[in-house]
């Protein structure tokens, strides 16, 4: 509850103060937006300086870099490269063929060797009857392709469970570990598990460049590999609101990364299995099982874990649906799904209370930043685009004749103007991620693209603030949520 209160506070008290402090809320305003063009300039640093590093990456020999490393030096008791298998999870509802061939072609076209690569699809008995069709068509046609394939059917209605993601990947987890790890006596520590959803399309050198991070970081057994989201799949065949919303979430991924003690895991992401078994695998009734992983093993360590950025890209669907309106409604629900993570922040709380070994000032830190990133991401474009007009609206005859009422609104305009004109370094960004344009767009189609990002303060307020605000409601008045699956539609270009 403490989050959602602390939201609809800062809300209430700037209508209150507008009312009855109209002078000192419009210097706090004032000093409000200056406060966020500065974050937007220090944050537009770190996207290029992200986009940069994964571009380098993406070009960067990763087998020769493994291959040179010899036996690793970081405590790992592994020979070589050669060792580390890697173990894919991908949980499927629902998704059209298309979908899971183009994520198994990609698992293909990656230069680590097949042989040393276990794939798991992770079915729903709910969806038995669609699932297993596609299953044995991409049993058929991929699994003599990779060292072990297993298709796994989670169960409903398990006691203790919430359907959805993180359920189906324990449950996959679990069997592999019984019916192939276990048997063939494959070490824990030789395995990195990567969680993917559905439609995550690897880059090639993924792998690879997972293994090197693997075997140089210090304490490669506590730390959890965060690739770049980038939500390119169906770009080109999205509405321009969901375009928007898909750069933006990935420039604020791309951004994250240069901020590694802020880091927390989020949807795709790899991890030691080991320390995956250590804490008993996913969380099983949580929504936001992504971020829950990495918390357990917070705790489950003493606060002796973190994730290490890979700066490199893995690929996945913008939201899109068959119309305009219902892909407005599934961004929504997305971006509320997404925001519901704030329920980390009970469980953040009552583990520090309980683990006497991590020190107070890093509980401090990693609460601060979890709280913080949850209120700010639920208020603060509403108060940025909509609020700051209220003292004008509600000060009264005295403050309206005051000079600080004359200037506001041009001070606001202007840092405002001076803020939205760093979207520049965004427009360059999102041209040079776009995929090849298919052959039947013409070049205007990137004048329109560029253009869109004048909706970003629509799609900031009505797809990013309310659905968190939304999302914090649901913990406030006890209406918990399930998962919800986003649908993967990808129109025919035709």
């Amino acid at each position: 509850m403490f989050t959602g209160l602390l939201s609809l506070s800062i809300l209430f008290l700037s209508v209150l103060f507008s009312w009855k402090l109209p002078v000192l809320t419009a210097f706090f305003i004032i000093l409000f937006d200056i406060y966020w063009l500065l974050r937007t300039i220090y944050f537009a640093f770190y996207l290029k300086n992200g986009y940069s590093q994964m571009k380098k990456n993406e070009e960067e020999d990763w087998i020769k870099k493994i291959e040179d490393l010899g036996a690793p030096k970081n405590g790992l008791n592994i020979s070589s490269w050669n060792d580390v298998y890697h173990l894919i999870i991908l949980p499927m509802y629902r998704e059209p063929l298309e979908v899971v061939e183009s994520t198994f072609n990609c698992l293909l076209n990656t230069d680590y060797p097949k042989d040393k690569m276990m794939v798991v699809l992770a079915c729903e008995e709910a969806d038995r009857e669609n699932a297993q069709e596609i299953a044995l068509k991409i049993k058929d046609k991929y699994g003599s392709s990779f060292y072990r394939f297993l298709i796994t059917y989670h169960p409903m209605g398990l006691e203790g469970e919430l359907a959805g993601h993180g359920a189906n990947d324990a449950w996959a987890t679990q069997k592999v570990k019984e019916l192939v790890i276990d048997p063939l006596g494959i070490p824990y520590e030789n395995i990195i598990i990567s969680s993917f959803d559905i439609d995550a399309c690897v880059y090639p050198k993924y792998f690879s460049c997972l293994t090197y991070y693997y075997l140089t970081v210090d304490k490669p057994l506590r730390t959890s590999y965060q690739p770049v989201p980038l939500y390119l799949n169906n770009v080109w065949q999205s509405p321009p609101l969901s375009r928007v919303f898909s750069f933006s979430s990935t420039f604020w991924h791309t951004m994250n990364q240069e901020r590694p003690e802020k880091l927390i895991t989020f949807s795709s992401h790899s991890m030691p299995f080991k320390a995956l078994n250590d804490v008993g695998f996913k969380q099983k009734n949580v929504v936001s099982d992504d971020s829950r992983i990495f918390w357990q093993c917070f705790f489950e360590y003493d606060g002796d874990y973190k994730v290490q950025p890979m700066y490199y890209p893995i690929s996945m669907d913008a939201n899109c649906a068959e119309t305009f309106l219902k892909t407005l409604k599934n961004i929504y629900k997305q971006q509320k799904r997404w925001a519901y993570g704030v329920g980390e922040v009970p469980f953040f709380i009552f583990a520090s209370l309980k683990d006497k070994k991590i020190s107070l000032s890093k509980k401090f830190s990693m609460g601060f930043e979890l709280v913080e990133g949850h209120v700010t991401w639920a208020v603060s474009s509403i108060l940025i685009f909509a609020l700051g007009w209220l003292p004008l609206w509600l000060g009264g005859n005295e403050f309206a004749q005051s000079l600080v009422s004359y200037n506001l609104p041009k001070i606001t305009s202007v840092i405002l103007t001076i803020t939205m004109s760093s979207l520049i370094i965004s427009i360059w960004v999102s041209m040079l991620l776009l995929p090849p344009k298919p052959i039947n767009y013409g070049r205007f189609k990137y004048i329109l693209i560029a253009l869109e990002w004048i909706l970003i303060p629509f799609v900031m307020i009505f797809f990013s603030s309310l659905p968190a605000l939304h999302a914090q409601m649901h913990w406030l008045f006890g209406k918990y949520m399930g998962f919800w699956v986003t649908p993967k539609v990808r129109k025919n270009e035709n």
